[in-house]
């Protein structure tokens, strides 16, 4: 079917065509063919007709394509359609016990209630062992009956060899030559401990981790690709510091993968920046320096790669009290001079990036060590600021879970190929108590509809949109996600 508009547009080429035939018999001169008027003017119809249908091809084939990009953007709505809808979550525990005897009781009177949070974090309560359930429910490709690609948010994940997962405080890397997605994360496969009383607890660094998919779901383990090192104790790696959030980026001009990370001291005293590289993204890295970058602390952070190549630094500092961004050099080894300060005074950690139709949105973490706490959003016009804050992007479940970002904490977030304005949100379960046994969370987040809250340094609304990440007690990959 032809609409109005391609009508009209074939009734003007007609017009014009007619037009062009009274102009030349008006000004017709002799000719040594001997070709009349008449049979010019028949030829002059014959190529009109040839023109006028090509044209009708042209528009077909125009509005055919324009038929199957509507049909492919209701498909991706469609595939996003049940990632979005808003799941609710009830959840009743039993009033916890005071262990006390007696006779304590009788002389001090009963203790203040603990908090949910009190109860998340104390490994003998009934909330604990919900939100860290054991491996008899674990989801991963060598579980039976598990072969239906649902993610279950804080069961324990298992690997094609059936072990764990150990990639915490990580993220991913999409390699084009091999079309395969790595995942890079800490390696907390031993002993939790305090190095002294009023410590952070702490597992000896092992190293970062590898592993490897083709559908984000079925992980193989490629080993641990930067180790730590057993003997040398001046060296940043011993295993008595600490190294936290590795990411990898890819180097276009140098052929290289690029690891940063957050290298610190027992006491987080050195609060810096450690590079590694590699000419495979499965390694080895080689570790290369640290550094406290711009001259300040660094502790929490992230890397970003842009789509124009370049990349970029975020970091906690100042005590944690504000971020500061920077470009890198053009190697991804080093920093420029060039930083500011973003979210001053706001005191936001673990940080992570990403980017959607030319604005920049974060999602960062309070500052309260192991305990969960409410993620907010920021957006950005430009990647080095002003940044402004939009507010809680958490979505379903229940208030408990929202103000505590689903018992998370922020450590990335993923693109999803095929299905613009739609992202993975990763964030990591810590179980202080036991490191190794800390969960993953990855939950679909999207861009898009009315931002819920006023700028904070202008009057009005932003014009960019709303990051929404939904809970899902399981969720999967819709099925055209893949398609570029």
């Amino acid at each position: 079917m032809f609409s109005s508009h391609d009508q009209d547009l074939g009734s003007i080429v007609l017009e014009i065509e007619k037009g062009r035939m009274r102009i030349r018999n008006k000004h017709r001169k002799s000719s040594a063919f001997g070709c009349n008027a008449g049979s010019r003017c028949s030829c002059l119809a014959v190529w009109s007709l040839v023109g006028f249908i090509l044209m009708i091809h042209f528009f077909t084939h125009i509005h055919r394509d324009d038929e199957e990009d509507v049909l492919v953007q209701l498909g991706h709505l469609s595939d996003i359609g049940e990632l979005e809808e808003v799941e609710e979550v009830t959840f009743h525990f039993s009033p916890p016990r005071d262990r006390r005897s007696p006779r304590a009781l009788k002389r001090k009177g009963p203790r203040k209630p603990p908090t949910v949070i009190d109860e998340f974090l104390d490994e003998s309560s009934e909330v604990h062992a919900f939100f860290f359930p054991n491996r008899k429910i674990a989801f991963g490709p060598t579980k039976e009956g598990n072969n239906s690609m649902y993610f279950y948010p804080g069961r324990l994940w298992l690997d094609t060899d059936g072990n764990p997962i150990q990639a915490h405080g990580g993220g991913l890397l999409y390699d084009d030559r091999t079309e395969t997605h790595y995942w890079y994360g800490e390696n907390k496969d031993g002993p939790t401990y305090h190095a002294h009383r009023k410590s952070a607890a702490r597992v000896d660094i092992i190293g970062v981790s590898c592993y490897s998919s083709k559908d984000l779901w079925t992980w193989t383990n490629e080993g641990i690709v930067l180790p730590g090192e057993e003997t040398n104790v001046t060296h940043d790696l011993h295993k008595s510091n600490v190294l936290e959030r590795p990411k990898v980026i890819y180097n276009d001009k140098t052929d290289q993968y690029v690891m940063w990370m957050h290298i610190d001291d027992a006491n987080y005293t050195k609060a810096a920046v450690g590079v590694a590289v590699s000419n495979s993204p499965i390694g080895p890295f080689t570790y290369l320096h640290s550094m406290r970058p711009h001259g300040c602390e660094s502790r929490d952070m992230t890397i970003f790669k842009d789509d124009d190549g370049k990349a970029y630094v975020i970091y906690s500092s100042e005590d944690n009290s504000e971020l500061h961004i920077g470009p890198l050099t053009d190697d991804y080894l080093n920093i420029t001079r060039v930083m500011r300060r973003i979210l001053v005074g706001r005191h936001r950690e673990a940080p992570a990036l990403f980017k959607h139709q030319g604005i920049y949105y974060m999602i960062t973490s309070g500052c309260t060590g192991w305990a969960p706490n409410k993620a907010l959003a920021h957006a950005a016009e430009s990647i080095m600021g002003p940044w402004e804050t939009m507010g809680n992007p958490c979505v379903g479940g229940n208030r408990v879970l929202r103000l505590t970002t689903f018992f998370a904490q922020s450590t990335f977030v993923a693109p999803l190929p095929g299905l613009p304005g739609s992202f993975i949100f990763m964030a990591d379960r810590w179980n202080p108590s036991e490191l190794k046994d800390s969960r993953y969370l990855w939950l679909p987040l999207t861009v898009g509809g009315l931002a819920d809250e006023p700028l904070e340094y202008n009057f009005g609304f932003p014009h960019w949109s709303r990051v929404s990440i939904y809970w899902h007690k399981r969720w999967r990959l819709p099925e055209g996600w893949r398609t570029d």
